[in-house]
């Protein structure tokens, strides 16, 4: 027997599912274009990656994780339960597809093409970041204190700063240092086995990621936006729109809808008939009390995959990467090991009192977000992928995306983000 479900036909012109930083940024540009517009979440606003990442607007970081550089190193990474890039074993076979891919685009043609990618949607969020704040009374949540990538080995710093300097002609603003004694006038406290990095300006970060994301909420209800707390569990094209069935029955339709769901977004993609290869970076991190250390600037330390950032709830040790899934229970002796490294690094870091996290991001083989629309029909749109520069690309994106739905012309050519690439 059909499935019986109940209708209800909203005013809503379109429904963004996700209320995450990409989510209701995007809401936010379409109100202001003067959609009506509602945000569907299973749980609510920055309640999942968005409110425990690094807080950081990363618009230097511009190279895909794939590359020729990291595939060499992933060998002795992914089954090391503790290191930078991992696999945990019970998910290894179910990945393999998308570790194909991964590989296939860490070949230097690709990583070429993904640079480009990603530096015209950076230049778009970085552009966009500032209005936008202003737009949204979000702008005395900024801070501008660059980033540190430091490097242990002389040979890795030194194999970086070719890629550097593709980033600085297409505009990444950026200065070598390469000696301790450099590091510390950028940054004191450093242990002295650093002995190169690279600082870039271009690197903003934000007080509270998770104070931002609500903020950004509170100002979308407050323009006659409307969140509501439900799981979309299937997506169908209508004569006058799209549809999306919710986990208790209800089925919302919408002249548009958004699928921003970040780690779940390709199972939604999957029941229109969109196969995306997104897989889950489950990111760990540690957040210190304030005072824990005096941190002037964010630091990223290459050659471990993990960053330390000042935030104005503490200083945050986090990173790494783990495709895990969405299923497995964390494996919270990732975030204990870079804390461990973090007070190797920083020997005057105080690493008493700090609360754990896990968080899900969602990744492409290719690290470009999807954005665009659906194979079925334009009247979906997906915008999710954006790994662990969600934040970063936040701006840009929704910007784009508002364009894209609105009918508006924009400058930054789609084709390399299109959903139908894979």
């Amino acid at each position: 027997m059909a499935e019986q479900v109940s209708t209800e036909h909203t005013a809503q012109d379109i429904i963004v599912i996700g209320a995450g930083i990409i989510g209701i940024t995007t809401a936010i540009e379409l109100l202001h274009m003067g959609a009506k517009v509602t945000v569907l979440d299973r749980e609510g606003v920055a309640a999942g990656a968005s409110r425990g990442n690094a807080g950081a607007f990363a618009f230097s970081d511009a190279s895909p994780v794939a590359s020729p550089g990291i595939m060499k190193k992933a060998p002795k990474w992914l089954f090391d339960p503790l290191g930078p890039l991992s696999v945990p074993l019970p998910y290894a076979l179910k990945i393999a597809p998308w570790m194909y891919r991964f590989w296939r685009a860490s070949k230097p043609d690709q990583v070429r093409a993904g640079v480009a990618a990603l530096v015209a949607l950076m230049n778009a969020s970085r552009e966009r970041l500032v209005p936008f704040m202003e737009m949204t009374g979000t702008h005395n949540m900024l801070r501008q204190h660059g980033n540190l990538q430091l490097y242990e080995s002389r040979k890795a710093f030194e194999e970086s700063l070719p890629g550097w300097r593709e980033r600085a002609a297409r505009g990444v603003d950026f200065t070598a240092l390469a000696s301790p004694e450099e590091i510390a006038e950028h940054q004191p406290g450093i242990d002295r086995r650093f002995v190169g990095a690279i600082h870039t300006n271009d690197w903003y970060g934000i007080s509270d990621p998770k104070d931002y994301t609500v903020a950004l909420g509170a100002h979308f209800e407050s323009r006659g936006g409307t969140i509501r707390i439900a799981e979309a569990n299937a997506l169908e094209a209508t004569s006058g729109g799209a549809s999306v069935l919710l986990s208790d029955g209800t089925r919302l339709s919408a002249d548009r809808i958004i699928v921003a769901a970040g780690a779940w977004s390709h199972r939604l993609a999957r029941t229109i008939g969109d196969h995306i290869p997104l897989e889950t970076e489950r990111g760990y991190n540690t957040t210190l009390p304030v005072g824990a250390f005096d941190l002037r600037r964010q630091l990223s330390f290459e050659e471990h995959g993990f960053v330390i950032s000042p935030l104005s709830s503490g200083v945050r040790v986090g990173g790494a990467v783990e495709l895990g899934g969405l299923s497995l229970p964390p494996n919270y002796r990732r975030a204990d090991a870079l804390l461990k490294k973090a007070k190797s690094f920083l020997p005057g870091l105080k690493t008493e009192g700090g609360t754990q996290w896990m968080g899900f991001r969602p990744s492409l083989p290719d690290s470009i977000p999807v954005i665009g629309p659906a194979s079925r029909t334009d009247r979906i749109t997906y915008v999710f992928g954006h790994g662990h520069l969600g934040l970063t690309q936040s701006a840009g994106t929704a910007r784009i995306v508002a364009n894209l739905v609105m009918g508006r012309e924009n400058t930054v050519d789609l084709a390399p983000y299109r959903p139908q690439r894979f």
